[in-house]
């Protein structure tokens, strides 16, 4: 297949350039982590579990028969409000608990939430309709001869938007500079009167909209279903790769990620005998945390012993 390459160079762009779309999509899932441990150091396995939840509570909404825009504001109210009370009922009596405590907290909280999302909405598979056709657009076509989804284009605008949005609010607002300083030094953070707790509502609340977001944009491409609380390990690579605190990783790694899977399927799959997708970029990851465990643009660690 490798010779496609070289024949047909078009061909290879338009298989980067899908992926590349795909990734920026994992990198919103991505940043519900990233931003998770750069405010507090705990890994939130709970996050897939956020995307379905809020993906169930929207399509939910919607086959009861409520408004498109309304649905979307229950659901981002609900999400805003669930994180709020994950961190005040879970994880806040844990504070200055040893990290591992808190990681197996969250693996108690991924559990939790899918079962609540069954209890309250059922366990039926559920398509999502956000009006975003899923097929070639040939004006493109046309015009450049790569041939990409109107649906992967226009999620990656949306999801685009989202991360811009989400980098200016850490950059530019003094919430989002009193999280950076959190993320340096906590005890540093709250002797100059940062809200340490409130610094982390403020981050799980965010986490919240992300998965909202991301819960439907994947719900539309995949369905609504439980096998989407499984994106949480589609972006550990992304995070392995791109730095497990750092926002520009979780965007990058996401890009790098998306990118080299789908030309992997298409161009090394073959001589495997195919369906390499799904495991090549934790491979890509294994390469990195032999090679730079911290990621692209993670903080290199250095304990003195």
């Amino acid at each position: 297949m490798l010779d496609v390459v070289i024949t047909d160079p078009l061909f290879a762009v338009e298989v980067i350039f899908s992926g590349l779309l795909s990734g920026i999509m994992y990198s919103l899932v991505a940043l519900g982590f990233a931003l998770i441990f750069k405010a507090s150091g705990i890994f939130n396995f709970g996050q897939g579990a956020f995307v379905l939840f809020a993906a169930l509570t929207f399509v939910s909404l919607l086959n009861m028969g409520i408004n498109f825009w309304l649905a979307v504001l229950i659901s981002l109210a609900v999400m805003i409000a669930y994180g709020i009370a994950v961190e005040r009922v879970v994880l806040r009596p844990l504070v200055n608990q040893p990290l591992i405590i808190l990681f197996m907290a969250t693996i108690g909280l991924n559990f939790f939430t899918e079962g609540l999302a069954q209890t309250l909405w059922g366990t039926e598979v559920h398509a999502l309709d956000l009006g975003i056709p899923d097929v070639p657009w040939n004006a493109l076509g046309d015009a450049t001869g790569l041939y990409l989804s109107v649906f992967e284009l226009v999620a990656a605008v949306i999801a685009g938007v989202m991360v811009v949005a989400l980098a200016l609010f850490f950059s530019k607002t003094r919430t989002g500079r009193a999280l950076r300083a959190v993320s340096d030094d906590h005890q540093a953070a709250m002797s100059v009167g940062i809200p340490l707790q409130h610094i982390w509502a403020v981050t799980w609340a965010v986490a919240g909209i992300i998965a909202l977001v991301a819960g439907m944009l994947w719900g539309a491409k995949l369905g609504v279903q439980f096998s989407l609380a499984l994106l949480a390990l589609k972006a550990l690579p992304v995070l392995i790769i791109g730095g497990f605190d750092s926002i520009e990783g979780a965007i990058v790694g996401g890009l790098i990620v998306g990118a080299s899977e789908k030309f992997a399927e298409v161009f090394i799959g073959p001589y495997f005998g195919g369906a390499i997708e799904n495991w090549f970029p934790y491979v890509l990851a294994t390469i990195f945390l032999l090679f730079r465990p911290q990621g692209l643009f993670g903080e290199r660690i250095i304990e003195r012993v």
